[in-house]
């Protein structure tokens, strides 16, 4: 019978295309993945890799082999999930990866919920961009994401995943208090000249700000370049920069500055996603339920408008 574990290490290097990384994702050295996938090879009596001088491929044969790999591992999960709810307790440990603004608008909240109604659920979060998040989520480092996509950077789909969409977030343009700008803006392009703060460039957020910027005529002038909002939101309050900011932030952590309507009113999707297989998972059902009566709970924030 096939190793199931050894074809575990098979899609993921897959998906990574290196030993290297296949091995760090799933925590083994990689002389440990190279053997492992040498006996695979002998078990299965077909060629399975392909090695060039960087990367290594999958032949069609260990592609094949690969999807069913992840089907065996899904339906796995699917039976733990289906022991956990007739257990009729929701506890164990959730490892939940998410971005900044989840972490500082709402998790508290959703937290306390989870206390009160599952206190054998304990939930482990880390901060992760969305890229590195999926990957530790099909390398099972991570039970669920709580992920955020931004108009016109569509995420791609991806085979094995459950999303689940929670809220639309508005997107705001956030200016420092009345009085540090030498005139107020009529309209996105008249802060051509002034200092932004913004993600990098690399990032989702950061490549969505840019091209709100450039889609009304001119290039941000980024003076600072970084991931934090509630450093962008500093930056802003002090007088030394405008920003794009989400609406999850505006209370408390946007108090005092004016939040500006942008054109075309557009909203980031803040959503969940975990495996197909761990989807039904109790733990999975309680935190997005929580997580959804947190995010319900958020008030509207008020923002004037501003034209193209």
């Amino acid at each position: 019978m096939l190793n199931l574990t050894r074809m575990r290490l098979l899609s993921e290097l897959g998906r990574r295309g290196t030993i290297a990384a296949t091995a760090e994702a799933l925590r083994y050295s990689p002389s440990a993945v190279s053997q492992q996938l040498s006996l695979l090879e002998r078990e299965t009596g077909a060629r399975l890799l392909e090695r060039d001088a960087r990367r290594v491929r999958l032949t069609p044969a260990a592609v094949e082999l690969a999807r069913h790999a992840d089907a065996a591992v899904a339906e796995l999960e699917r039976a733990e999930a289906d022991l956990a709810a007739g257990d009729g307790q929701t506890r164990g440990v959730l490892s939940v990866a998410s971005f900044q603004s989840v972490v500082l608008g709402v998790a508290p909240s959703a937290l306390d919920l989870l206390r009160e109604r599952h206190p054998e659920l304990e939930v482990v979060m880390t901060q992760r961009e969305v890229g590195e998040a999926y990957r530790g989520l099909l390398a099972h480092r991570f039970d669920l994401i709580v992920g955020e996509e931004y108009p016109g950077v569509p995420e791609p789909v991806r085979a094995g995943v459950d999303r689940e969409d929670l809220m639309a977030d508005p997107m705001h343009l956030v200016l420092p208090p009345s009085g540090s700008l030498t005139h107020r803006p009529h309209r996105l392009a008249d802060l051509a000249d002034a200092p932004w703060a913004i993600d990098p460039e690399d990032t989702v957020t950061g490549s969505w700000a840019r091209a709100v910027c450039r889609s009304a005529g001119f290039e941000p002038r980024v003076q600072f370049e970084s991931p934090d909002p509630l450093l962008q939101a500093h930056l802003v309050r002090t007088g030394h920069a405008v920003a794009f900011i989400p609406g999850m932030l505006a209370d408390p952590h946007l108090d005092g500055l004016e939040l500006v309507r942008l054109p075309g009113d557009p909203h980031r999707m803040v959503y969940t996603t975990a495996r197909v297989g761990r989807s039904g998972h109790p733990a999975i059902g309680a935190f997005r339920r929580a997580l959804g009566e947190a995010l319900a709970s958020l008030r509207p924030a008020p923002a004037a408008s501003v034209r193209v």
